[in-house]
């Protein structure tokens, strides 16, 4: 099982930028596909990005490529999300989620565990 606490969000000005940390405790992190989420009020959760376990497999939802970029140290537990050229759709609560395996998950329903959340909030 893994436990994971986000941190890093806040508030930005549009064009700002933001570093999101999810330090994850538990046995073996690097058995486990990592992902970021999103979640506006009354909306589903959004896939943004998630990173393979070993850190080489990378992948982005498609408004948040070139912009955004995730990254992990297994030795630290720990997984980022770095945030650039920050729009203000960009403003939800974000999530960092982990399941076993390879294969990229896309879905929110395929991750088995789950952070509670940081709020992000883009001005205009």
């Amino acid at each position: 099982q893994v436990q994971m606490v986000e941190s890093g969000g806040g508030l930005v000005q549009a064009g700002g930028s933001l570093r999101l940390s999810c330090a994850a405790s538990g046995h073996s992190f690097s058995d486990y596909l990592m992902g970021w989420f999103r979640q506006a009020p009354g909306k589903g959760r959004e896939f943004v990005a998630a990173i393979s376990r070993n850190g080489y497999g990378l992948y982005y939802e498609d408004s948040v490529k070139g912009r955004f970029t995730v990254s992990r140290d297994n030795a630290k537990n720990t997984v980022w999300l770095q945030m650039n050229s920050l729009k203000p759709e960009d403003t939800d609560v974000y999530y960092c989620a982990a399941v076993r395996g390879y294969a990229v998950r896309y879905s929110w329903n395929d991750y088995d565990y789950w952070g509670q959340g940081t709020q992000v909030t883009v001005s205009s």
